[in-house]
């Protein structure tokens, strides 16, 4: 057992270390990273989530709501995270602007790619789709026969809901799998944006 005077020098040059390093809060955050959470880490993460929200609900709808709160919560802090690394000053507010950003910034950040397309309706001018070819989280889930219609997407929707909602843009968001030849988990997410919001749009069309 080394002696307490020995004892007493380690502990000062385990301090003198930890004052040396700098504590995360002192970390530059716009510093580029490479990929930080292993596919198989996520995935298994993701798999934990969703069987939480499974154990808790009583249908599909309800898990699909479920996951869509908890990436809600996820989405605001995102949004934040992205606008500070982006050293973005102003919150946008513009309809389309918003949605460019979460097709590109946002979707960039959290799957290290921008998402395939983002489409506004042909039939409802209230309604925006974004599409992702292969998305990241249903890459790895096998959804049984008897909940076809359950989307793991709904997380993502969550997010995409939450950045409407902090950039003034109030939407009703869902994610729907949509399938193609060779494209087996092909998803969009729908967003159908506040009336409101579009009066406001007019408006400032009008005033230009």
């Amino acid at each position: 057992m080394s002696s307490g005077r020995n004892s007493g020098l380690t502990t000062d040059s385990k301090l003198a270390r930890k004052a040396a390093t700098p504590s995360s809060l002192e970390k530059n955050i716009n510093r580029k990273r490479g990929g930080e959470v292993s596919l198989n880490s996520f995935a298994f993460l993701f798999s934990e989530i969703i069987l939480y929200s499974q154990n808790r609900v009583l249908g599909i709808q309800d898990l699909e709501q479920k996951l869509g709160e908890i990436g809600y919560r996820v989405g605001i802090r995102v949004y934040e995270l992205t606008m500070l690394r982006e050293r973005v000053i102003k919150r946008e507010t513009r309809v389309i602007n918003v949605l460019l950003y979460i097709n590109s910034v946002v979707w960039k950040f959290l799957f290290g790619k921008p998402a395939d397309s983002l489409e506004k309706s042909t039939e409802n001018k209230d309604e925006y789709m974004i599409t992702d070819n292969e998305p990241l989280l249903s890459k790895f889930i096998s959804v049984p026969k008897e909940m076809a219609s359950f989307s793991p997407c709904s997380f993502v929707a969550g997010i995409v809901e939450a950045i409407l909602d902090s950039c003034q843009c109030p939407a009703r968001v869902t994610a729907h799998t949509v399938p193609v030849d060779g494209k087996p988990h092909r998803t969009v997410i729908l967003m159908k944006i506040d009336k409101s919001v579009l009066a406001r749009e007019e408006r400032l069309d009008t005033s230009k």
